[in-house]
């Protein structure tokens, strides 16, 4: 039984894309709003307690682990191994983070791998 390749259909990749680009603004957003400028990283700093400074405490925690580098690999290798949409779009979530969030080195990896999962056969259904 010959399998054929892992395809979107266009629904799939409109949903991907703007799942993307919600993803890699709101990244943006953090990093320059809320981690690189220095007004609010001074006041959050200095003890504000808002929603905002909990966010951008938290962004900074993942991205010095390489939390979002490491995820979107996992979800990447998952992926190549049983390509499906949902891990497509988790490892483009996590990817579309890390790159944007200095974790660039694990997520273009992982990019890399979402890439290859098109030349992977579709899994079979039943």
């Amino acid at each position: 039984m010959k399998k054929t390749p892992f395809r979107l259909t266009p629904y799939q990749v409109q949903w991907l894309m703007v799942v993307g680009f919600l993803t890699v603004g709101y990244a943006l957003y953090i990093r320059y709003l809320m981690v690189e400028f220095s007004q609010f990283a001074l006041q959050c700093d200095a003890g504000l307690q808002s929603a905002s400074c909990s966010i951008r405490s938290l962004a900074t925690y993942l991205f010095k682990n390489s939390v979002f580098g490491i995820a979107a690999l996992i979800v990447a290798s998952l992926n190549l191994m049983r390509p499906s949409v949902v891990l497509l779009t988790g490892g483009l979530i996590a990817a579309g983070f890390g790159i944007v969030l200095y974790n660039v080195a694990l997520s273009g990896l992982a990019i890399g791998l979402l890439i290859l999962g098109f030349a992977r056969p579709a899994p079979a259904t039943a």
